[in-house]
């Protein structure tokens, strides 16, 4: 997996270049309105705890949304993505990715398994931090070893499907057709994440073309260190005041 460390050194990046960068960061998450992060909104929380029965359609629609406005989870999988370029490659963490979260997911629904969500926001948040450091071949540099990245996204995903399995239960789903719904609500989380991919990979084969990748690679990746933490850092000062 190819990352910055890979036979160079880390390029520096100019201070007022890393000051503009904290604070976009911290600029859009503060203009980031709820409902366009992967919280149950009023609608969608209403809607489910007045239906019972088997739903696949909703739920299908509720899982591609969850995912699709999920900006964290997006994030990762960016980040996971970021220096790989054969299929190949991608569809093995991709997968990896999607086992992990596919598993909590249902097993934290099914049988009534949640964790706090600011702590399980916090973890999510983290990850972002982490991937970017490790696409900065941080690890290395600074401890001379480099994690495994497979098992790192396959223990992500893991995280991360306990962060749905959160909001899910956040519906007071009914106990009625639940298998089925919640396996349509996983199909759709599914969707909603190969559709975020194709739009990434549109998007990074056509950055990967330009003279200046390797430099807005580099700032982009440091950006999503400063989002991660930064998202981090309000999960756990919600968890505080909560």
């Amino acid at each position: 997996m190819t990352s910055f460390s890979a036979g160079k050194p880390l390029p520096a990046i100019p201070p007022w270049r890393a000051a503009c960068l904290l604070t976009l960061a911290i600029v859009a998450l503060l203009w980031t309105h709820p409902a366009l992060a992967h919280s149950v909104t009023l609608g969608d929380k209403g809607y489910i705890q007045e239906i019972s029965g088997m739903r696949i359609i909703p739920f299908l629609y509720l899982g591609a949304k969850h995912m699709v406005t999920g900006y964290d989870h997006i994030l990762f999988l960016f980040g996971v993505i970021f220096f790989l370029y054969g299929m190949k490659e991608i569809g093995i963490y991709v997968t990896l990715f999607a086992i992990g979260h596919s598993t909590t997911m249902l097993a934290g629904v099914w049988f009534d398994f949640g964790i706090n969500s600011y702590v399980i926001d916090a973890i999510i948040g983290f990850s972002v931090a982490y991937k970017a450091l490790d696409n900065l071949g941080a690890f290395r540099k600074w401890f001379g070893v480099q994690p495994d990245t497979k098992l790192a996204t396959l223990i992500f995903g893991f995280l991360h499907g306990f962060g749905l399995a959160s909001k899910i239960l956040d519906y007071n789903i009914s106990q009625d057709g639940l298998l089925a719904n919640l396996l349509a609500f996983n199909a759709g989380v599914e969707i909603g994440q190969l559709t975020a991919l194709a739009a990434i990979l549109i998007v990074m084969n056509r950055w990967r073309k330009s003279a200046s990748f390797a430099r807005q690679a580099y700032a982009a990746n440091v950006l999503m260190i400063v989002t991660g933490f930064t998202l981090m850092g309000f999960q756990l000062v919600g968890l505080a005041v909560a």
